[in-house]
């Protein structure tokens, strides 16, 4: 266990150095909300597929492929197909609104209320999440290390808070690429060793038809197979369109804006894409392999939830010694992603977009200067860290978790019924902008009556059927709107109709943001970030293990120095294409010109 111990804290240290790195990397607003624009399509696909999976995806989800086998997979259908439709389209769009932030995009689209309302829920129900997952984490991590919870929790909030301070979102999406290294090399191991136990592919599908599992393991299951509905045909069509729902509308903007351009955008739609596919098949295969190998092991473990613990159970059994901290480390990767990603949006509304209209509502019309734009963020950034380590206390602390509950509400009543508006509002392009809180209101109704039903007549809606409605409902008022969009000003529509024509515009970014060192520099950074990352792996071969355990992490290890190689090779390339047109004559007077730090204008 001690070794499980020095991994992780060498680990979270690497994080800490990370954001120290990035630090220089931040002038103004731009550079700390949304990378100043120039993420390459590498960083920012590594980092939208981290900030979409938390340790959930290895708990929660892996109980569920432990249950019922592929039907969990519609999730992640849905997820991949919202991928596709990113670097298909969305991508390219979202990045050429030129916004800031999420927020901007909304404000272009539905006008400054429908913004106003959108941040300052953010900022209520973001730490809230936040808050939840922290928890969550720092509970796996409590239990799995046998020490205190809130030591635990103190230090990841601490962690996350400060590399999200000093790097912004250069050391969000920094440390997001690191962590999906990691979390790849260690769950592709895991998936591995998993096939291998059970005999390879063939054997692994021979096992589908075991009448231990056969009734389970249908993809579409009969009603009353699983509690509340779940995994029916109902259930598998309303959690596509949920999940669906989430992946292609308004709100996903921040996915994309941190990329120099369109195409950079696209491709880091696709490279999400790849990396959810691989996921898919890797992260859920190991709890379907337990359930077939160790499934009377794990209900005889003394665990309240044995099915949550699949996923870590057969990891632990399988893994050569040493390589447990490891896995841990991949899980703090996927949930702290979630974290820093929520925690960075969440500052930059708050500077961008809430400061600003109260300084107006006060008077003062005259801009921040950047300085003080940036410092707002930091001292935004510590306090948000220090409000979500305190509600993740409260849920440790109580026996009855009050606010975890009250989040559940406020997000089923209010969280889709704001999320389909953003949707259609994408989609639709002649629908007004006063149809949204229409539209919002319609799918209160049923989101509402719910809740009513079940305490006037103590019945309890599934989420199939809360969801279902809350769609239909949504379908019908945004149909409604569309009809009525005569009654929009001209200037409305005019606004509109600029909304689309500069999300259709490709982004210029020599003109528009312009070459810096910073293109290449974060390609150094990773490199080193990655080498030092795979020389410590190395280090795990001085803990005793057979051979083929011995062979096992050197192939981690090896497969992270690799991409430090890439990346550093990577790097030579684009500082040496940069110093070539910096020295060309035609660009020696324009080469490093100041170019707008604020391309998408708050009025």
């Amino acid at each position: 266990m001690i070794v499980e111990y020095v991994t992780l804290s060498i680990y979270l240290g690497l994080l800490l150095v990370l954001g120290g790195m990035f630090a220089k990397f931040n002038t103004n607003l731009s550079d700390f909300a949304r990378g100043g624009a120039r993420g390459t399509w590498w960083l920012v696909g590594s980092s939208i597929l981290m900030s979409s999976i938390s340790a959930f995806t290895f708990t929660g989800n892996a109980s569920a492929a432990y249950e019922s086998g592929p039907s969990l997979l519609v999730i992640y259908l849905a997820n991949i197909l919202g991928f596709a439709m990113g670097a298909l389209v969305l991508g390219p769009w979202l990045r050429q609104t030129r916004a800031v932030t999420t927020v901007d995009v909304i404000r272009s689209r539905y006008g400054t209320s429908v913004e106003q309302l959108s941040a300052y829920t953010g900022l209520v129900l973001g730490p809230i999440s936040a808050a939840i997952q922290l928890y969550a984490l720092s509970l796996f991590a409590s239990t799995t290390l046998e020490i205190p919870l809130i030591p635990v929790m103190i230090i990841i909030g601490i962690i996350v808070t400060f590399y999200s301070t000093t790097g912004g979102k250069w050391a969000v999406m920094a440390t997001d690429f690191i962590q999906a290294t990691v979390m790849f090399s260690i769950t592709l191991l895991v998936c591995f060793l998993s096939l291998k136990a059970v005999g390879g592919f063939g054997e692994f599908f021979s096992y589908f038809s075991d009448p231990r599992v056969v009734e389970d393991y249908q993809f579409i299951n009969e009603p009353g197979q699983f509690e509340n509905g779940r995994f029916t045909l109902k259930w598998a069509i309303v959690v596509f369109l949920m999940q669906l729902n989430g992946q292609i509308s308004l709100t996903i903007a921040g996915r994309y804006i941190s990329t120099r351009d369109g195409k950079e955008a696209s491709k880091a739609g696709w490279l999400g894409l790849v990396l959810m596919c691989i996921g898919s098949a890797v992260w859920f295969i190991p709890p379907m392999v337990a359930r077939f190998l160790f499934d009377t092991d794990i209900l005889a473990s003394g665990v309240e939830k044995p099915s949550e613990s699949s996923y870590a159970f057969i990891a632990m059994k399988l893994l050569p010694n040493g390589m447990v901290g490891m896995l841990i480390a991949a899980m703090f990767a996927a949930t702290m992603s979630s974290m820093d990603t929520g925690l960075n949006n969440q500052v930059g509304v708050l500077a961008r977009n809430i400061i600003p209209r109260l300084r107006s509502f006060l008077g003062r019309e005259t801009p921040l200067d950047s300085k003080v734009e940036l410092r707002i963020c930091k001292i935004a950034t510590v306090c948000l860290g220090v409000i979500i380590a305190f509600y993740a206390y409260l849920f440790a602390t109580q026996e009855k978790i009050a606010l975890f509950d009250t989040y559940l509400i406020i997000a089923s009543i209010i969280g889709i019924p704001m999320g389909f508006p953003m949707l259609v509002g994408l989609w639709v392009k002649k629908l007004p902008k006063w149809s949204y809180f229409p539209i919002f209101g319609a799918c209160l109704v049923p989101s509402i009556w719910s809740f009513i039903d079940g305490r006037l007549n103590d019945t309890t809606w599934t989420i199939q059927d809360r969801a279902m409605w809350i769609l239909i409902f949504g379908t019908v008022a945004t149909f409604v709107c569309r009809l009525f969009a005569f009654k929009t000003s001209l200037k409305n529509q005019e606004e509109i109709k600029e909304f689309y024509a500069t999300m259709n515009t490709p982004v210029d970014f020599e003109n528009e943001i312009g070459r810096s060192p910073v293109d290449y520099e974060q390609y150094f950074v990773l490199a080193k970030a990655a080498f030092v990352t795979g020389g410590l792996v190395l280090l795990i071969l001085l803990v005793p293990n057979e051979w083929i355990g011995r062979i096992y992490i050197l192939g981690v290890s090896a497969s992270i120095l690799s991409i430090g190689a890439l990346l550093s090779i990577g790097g030579h390339k684009v500082r040496s294409r940069y110093d070539q047109e910096l020295s060309s004559p035609q660009n020696t007077a324009t080469a490093g010109a100041p170019r707008s730090s604020d391309p998408f204008p708050r009025n």
